[in-house]
């Protein structure tokens, strides 16, 4: 089964993601995280610093992917109006 960690790193190769762009994504659902935390998060499971990605973070990750992919849902509504 994969981890919140593997779903992340798989995601992040198949994207060509850099590390500003997964933080600049988390921020688009207004998750702050630093670049040394993120790290600890792509770190192989025996490593010392290795943190386990919980729920939240995997689910900022996803709805921010969303807008950064897509764009935020207000433009869409407001595109509708004119």
């Amino acid at each position: 089964m994969l981890s919140n960690n593997d779903i992340l790193k798989k995601i992040r190769v198949a994207l060509s993601l850099r590390t500003e762009e997964v933080i600049h994504i988390l921020s688009l659902e207004g998750f702050v995280i630093t670049k040394g935390a993120l790290g600890d998060l792509f770190r192989h499971p025996d490593h010392p610093s290795y943190v386990e990605a919980g729920d939240q973070i995997l689910r900022n990750f996803l709805n921010g992917l969303v807008t950064y992919k897509r764009g935020k849902l207000e433009d869409e509504a407001t595109s509708d109006k004119k």
